[in-house]
């Protein structure tokens, strides 16, 4: 926790899980700058539903997401719409860290388990098994693609200290969220990042659901 009481930290090449309910607020804070947070969602009641990069990407005609995009499932449906962003340059493309991408990519011959494996331990306790586990939406990250090869890399995110990205949740959602684990994605140093969550039209039922903040707060910890 941070001396804000309603901002949590996440520790560098760590991970968490918690629930929104539809209409609540997100808002992923990069505190030093140069950091990257892979974030996930899950549809809260049918986990095989879930945040989808190609049908995003599809349905925007574009790779790069801001202010006012929506992010959508594997069925073309809204689960999240980023409404405030203060960078602009984030990447829905590579998927997450994992120890494998660190024995393949960096030669680890004792890999960290990177952010698959954060996601993966964070979010077994709501019942979403590892490979469940899509393509991230990567806040902050930084990954040009040359428009006539086709060919990419993975730059310093543009974010700096204090920059953030807000999103609404258009769903009752289960999110996976991390700090990062690769040095090359966070310009060779691994940093926090904080998260805010801001609840939304109390006293409205969830979708689907008559849950309590009693309730909600009795699912696995993570939050």
């Amino acid at each position: 926790m941070c001396a804000d009481a309603g901002t949590h930290e996440i520790a560098p090449r760590s991970g968490v899980a918690f629930t929104l309910d539809k209409g609540d607020r997100l808002t992923v804070i990069d505190p030093r700058g140069e950091q990257v947070a892979d974030l996930l969602a899950f549809n809260r009641h049918d986990l095989d539903e879930v945040i989808s990069s190609g049908r995003t990407l599809d349905y925007a005609s574009r790779i790069y997401l801001t202010t006012g995009d929506p992010l959508y499932s594997n069925r073309s449906n809204v689960l999240l719409r980023i409404v405030e962003d203060t960078v602009g340059r984030h990447d829905f493309l590579l998927t997450p860290c994992s120890a494998d991408t660190f024995r393949i990519i960096y030669g680890d011959a004792d890999p960290h388990r990177g952010c698959f494996g954060n996601l993966a331990h964070a979010l077994a306790p709501y019942g979403v098994a590892a490979d469940r586990i899509p393509v991230a939406f990567n806040c902050f990250m930084n990954v040009p693609v040359d428009g006539a090869t086709g060919t990419f890399t993975v730059e310093p995110p543009l974010s700096r200290a204090g920059d953030h990205i807000t999103f609404e949740a258009e769903r009752d959602l289960v999110i996976g969220l991390t700090a990062c684990s690769a040095l090359q994605s966070n310009n060779g140093s691994f940093k926090p990042i904080h998260y805010r969550i801001e609840r939304g039209r109390p006293g409205e039922p969830s979708e689907g659901a008559s849950e309590s903040v009693a309730d909600r707060n009795a699912l696995p910890p993570g939050a």
